[in-house]
């Protein structure tokens, strides 16, 4: 019988980090430990790390919804699922009813219930990026002051990231183009890619505009240039001179048929996931079959997650086959991150086999040979 229990842990930010939706000095995640009664070794461990402002349920509140999520698992005396693929894991959702209300609890439970279907050992998928091919990422340049996002720009340039990501409309809109053109006229030989992250805070009455002015910039994309839910959207994605990528437009979005629905409806060039945020595992695959079957690009994108999330986003990325860059390369922002065989290089995330895991962060009752996973 499967049994489950849930672990808190705050992590703090290496650098004091500013989001569209204020600065951030922690956050906490909650881990999900998951195991069968006749083995208690050996467990799975799946993160649930909901985003204030935008998931559903966050903080104390989530905590309380967690707690119930999981009695009501257990309640249910469970049988490890057999198989270890995506449709095993659906049918083992359906065939057992358990809800999907929630992303974080559901990418949580997802990664639990596949890593010990796995042997637990962070084993999420056995594909190519576990044999070492990496996932390619772009450099997240932080929301700041002029000065510190340059610095960002030259500290990601010179560590080997091709693909950049900036926020835009946190700052005075001139000094915004001024990092633009700074990024434009000092690395024009070396072929960067710069993609653009608005959080929804360009005017609806002015957010064409705008795009028009960043056109000269030569820009891959932007994200979410005014707020989700707003009739405008389509007329942007529509006469954007830059491409249109949806991300907090696609949060509760939740049936095929509402994804199908969105996507005719909007056409935008891309679509970005986060498992924590899109549905989890499940999900996300959906939101891929169906953006690829109307032939609408997308990419992965972590949420903040510690390395646990993160080594479960980017073997699930790997299940796929996309030349895109990826928003995975967050594994570094946190003091008090797991130690793991991830690393970012050179503007490529890398799973070092012959590198372990240290749980004890999680885990320091425990601590001792068996937190230490090859």
């Amino acid at each position: 019988m499967l049994c489950a229990s849930v672990h808190p842990l705050v992590f703090v930010f290496s650098f004091a980090a500013r989001t569209s939706r204020g600065p951030m000095k922690e956050k906490t995640s909650w881990f999900i430990r998951l195991w069968d009664d006749s083995n208690p070794e050996v467990y799975g461990l799946g993160e649930c790390g909901p985003l204030p402002g935008l998931s559903k349920k966050h903080g104390i509140e989530f905590e309380t919804v967690l707690a119930e999520e999981i009695n009501v698992f257990q309640s249910k005396k469970l049988l490890m699922p057999s198989g270890d693929s995506l449709s095993a894991l659906n049918d083992f959702f359906q065939s057992n009813k358990i809800g999907r209300e929630y992303s974080s609890i559901a990418f949580g439970l997802e990664t639990a219930l596949l890593d010990l279907m796995q042997g637990g050992k962070r084993i999420i998928f056995k594909n190519k990026f576990i044999e070492q091919t990496p996932v390619p990422i772009n450099g997240l340049v932080w929301m700041g002051g002029l000065d510190f996002m340059l610095q960002q720009v030259e500290i990601k340039i010179r560590d080997g990231y091709r693909c950049v990501k900036l926020k835009v409309g946190g700052l005075d809109f001139e000094k915004e183009c001024d990092v633009l053109q700074y990024i434009r006229r000092k690395y024009f030989r070396e072929n960067i890619e710069i993609r653009l992250d608005a959080n929804g805070a360009f005017k609806k009455e002015d957010a064409l505009d705008k795009i028009n002015s960043l056109k000269r910039f030569n820009i891959h994309s932007i994200e979410q240039p005014i707020k989700p839910g707003l009739p405008e959207m389509e007329e942007i994605c529509a006469k954007s001179p830059i491409p249109i990528a949806l991300d907090e437009e696609l949060i509760g979005v939740n049936t095929p048929e509402q994804k199908e629905g969105l996507l005719k409806w909007l056409r935008p060039r891309f679509i970005i996931l986060k498992p924590t945020l899109h549905g989890g595992l499940l999900g996300c695959d959906e939101w891929i079959k169906l953006a690829e079957k109307q032939n609408i690009g997308w990419w992965m994108t972590s949420a903040l997650e510690s390395n646990i999330g993160l080594n479960a986003i980017a073997q699930f990325t790997s299940q796929y086959s996309s030349t895109l860059h990826h928003g995975l390369g967050t594994g570094q922002i946190y003091e008090n991150n797991f130690p793991s065989p991830l690393l970012a290089d050179k503007g490529l995330l890398q799973y070092q086999s012959k590198e372990k895991w240290d749980l004890t962060n999680l885990f320091p009752q425990e601590a001792g040979e068996k937190l230490y996973l090859e």
